[in-house]
């Protein structure tokens, strides 16, 4: 089991000093870190956990109204925070079919209330066994377009949605797996009506738009696409659904599933090498999470591949500057989140892979002299130059990455009603994957999520293909507790390579401006990487624009901007929920 206090401390700056796992809980945590810099707690007994819940309200916060709907009622049935998740993962594969489903992956975290614990489970995709470095190139060596490789067979990793899902449910569950398809099984059966959103990525110009397998589920009996309001039915995702009920994951990742599965990734074009063997010997990774103070909070984040690192080190990097003491209608707030960001990104894109395969210098990454130096980099003015990657400690040889990911995705939250809460991204990476479907589901195009460069060279990027690797994921669930250790608040957000920045800016105006979570929320999107500054240029004011162009940073318009951040948050007593209006979805208590 992954604990949150002892991730805590594993990467706090503790030279010589092992504290042993289980030992170093958050009750009384200012005088845990002083006695583990002592190095007391070596040989301390473990103190009392049961910290208890924070909380008593319960919620489900989701990107569409019928799967918060599917959520609320396995709580009302009695069920656990992940009990409801399974549901709610359920329904978004039906409703929200372009953002995840079945055939992608999720990753995550866990707030037990009775222990105090924060577990985190990594439900990343792999490559199958047999994949190369050439994976993604043509016959002649070179790299597949990336709008051409999504499609291809090549493109699918083994999903680990439905293994992670299992996995945390086996362990924080109090229903039984069977009880939890009802609702979608129902509503796949009946059928459910083509909202605004789904409606726009029917008629989407991206390439799965025009997939034939995108084009046969969306098309009416006379061949033409389905418009808003039109009744969607999907008896096989139902059929689908009974099997998982009845037989677990063990019936997804073997059997006719898993045949259907390998079968469509091996048609063309460009089919892959995933077997059977690859899907029945997937395994979702139980990890510690990373967690570090974040002022009167504790902020906790999975591990790599995703890029919790990344988010823990912006909100280090700009802890060390003055943005508390500004605000929203502050040039200069942006300007300072403009400029973390992107040597935040130049960190997290060289140096974050799957630590499976590759070293992944976290705590070298946020270590607060390694962090105060980089903050450095931040002067008056952008620099013209984009930031380098620095040279953390335990920083391994790596070629630059070369990754492209797109903004696809769905992130929820779920409270129950004894102050146990996940936090959840779920994606099949773009939208609707690679525009392949099987058994009534998407399959994902997660591999595109690697760095595939022909000319790299003998050192492959952190990022780089391999058999049996997850590629990099910017998916960041987050829990925030206070410092005894209780549930404050989760959030989170899809968005492709934009999520940390997404998350990152409802923390600064959470935390640093007690703005309240719904405002945060809304706060205008800004996504600095690189030479590129991508946002909601219309949503800043003109003064802040004219000012942040004096200081070299041009917001450009069109990119940056369709986040989906749900979270909750424990303001006096009272969770509250918030949902990106830039999407559809929503919130609500059960009664």
């Amino acid at each position: 089991m992954a604990i949150v206090s002892a991730a805590l401390i594993r990467f706090l700056p503790t030279p010589g000093i092992v504290c042993r796992a289980r030992v170093c809980a958050f009750a009384g945590l200012l005088a845990a870190l002083s006695a583990c810099a002592t190095g007391e707690l070596a040989s301390a007994p473990a103190p009392d956990h049961s910290v208890g819940p924070a909380t008593t309200e319960a919620v489900v916060v989701a990107a569409h109204p019928l799967a918060v709907d599917a959520g609320t009622a396995v709580l009302r049935r009695g069920g656990s925070a992940i009990d409801a998740a399974v549901a709610v993962q359920a329904m978004l594969g039906l409703v929200e079919p372009q953002s995840s489903g079945l055939g992608g992956g999720a990753m995550i975290m866990v707030y037990d209330a009775a222990s105090g614990e924060v577990s985190s489970y990594v439900g990343r995709e792999t490559a199958p066994a047999l994949a190369t470095p050439a994976l993604l190139n043509d016959a002649d060596g070179h790299a597949i377009p990336h709008r051409e490789a999504m499609l291809t067979g090549r493109a699918t990793g083994v999903p680990g949605a439905v293994a992670v899902f299992a996995a945390a449910q086996h362990d924080h569950g109090k229903l039984r797996w069977d009880q939890l398809f009802d609702e979608s099984i129902e509503q796949a059966e009946a059928g459910f009506r083509v909202t605004p959103r789904l409606a726009q990525h029917i008629h989407g110009k991206f390439p799965q738009a025009s997939a034939p397998d995108v084009t046969a589920y969306f098309s009416d009996a006379g061949g033409n696409p389905l418009q808003v309001g039109d009744l969607l039915r999907n008896p096989a995702y139902a059929t689908t659904l009974r099997t998982l009920a009845r037989g677990g994951a063990a019936a997804f990742y073997g059997g006719d599933i898993a045949r259907a599965i390998v079968a469509r990734t091996h048609q063309p074009p460009m089919g892959g090498a995933m077997s059977e063997r690859d899907l029945a010997g997937y395994k979702p990774d139980r990890s510690d999470p990373i967690c570090r103070p974040l002022r009167q909070y504790v902020l906790c984040v999975p591990p790599p591949p995703t890029s919790g690192v990344g988010l823990l080190q912006l909100m280090a990097l700009l802890d060390g500057t003055d943005i508390d003491q500004r605000g929203p209608d502050d040039p200069q707030s942006w300007f300072l989140f403009a400029e973390a960001s992107r040597v935040m990104y130049a960190d997290r894109d060289q140096y974050v892979g799957d630590p499976r395969f590759v070293p992944v210098p976290v705590e070298g990454l946020l270590d607060p002299a390694y962090v105060a130096a980089r903050r450095q980099l931040i002067g008056t003015a952008a620099a013209p130059v984009p930031p380098a990657a620095g040279t953390p400690a335990g920083a391994p040889a790596t070629a630059d990455d070369r990754t492209d990911e797109p903004g696809g995705t769905s992130h929820f939250v779920v409270v129950d009603a004894q102050g146990n809460a996940v936090s959840i991204t779920t994606t099949i990476e773009s939208y609707f994957g690679s525009g392949r479907m099987v058994d009534g589901f998407f399959l994902n195009n997660q591999l595109t999520d690697f760095s595939w460069n022909p000319a790299a060279g003998p050192v492959p990027a952190a990022n780089a293909i391999a058999g049996g690797k997850r590629p990099r994921s910017s998916m960041t669930p987050a829990i925030l507790l206070d410092r005894q250790g209780k549930f404050v608040g989760a959030i989170g957000s899809p968005g492709g390579s934009a999520i940390p920045a997404y998350i990152g800016k409802t923390l600064v105006g959470l935390v640093y401006w007690h703005l309240p979570l719904q405002q945060a929320v809304e706060l205008p999107n800004l996504v600095a990487r690189g030479a590129r500054f991508d946002g909601e240029a219309a949503r800043f004011s003109p003064r802040i624009r004219a000012e942040l162009a004096r200081r070299g940073i041009e917001v450009r318009a069109g990119s940056g901007e369709d986040s989906g951040l749900h979270g909750v948050f424990l303001h006096d007593g009272t969770l509250e929920w918030a949902a990106d209006p830039r999407r559809e979805g929503t919130g609500r208590k059960p009664e």
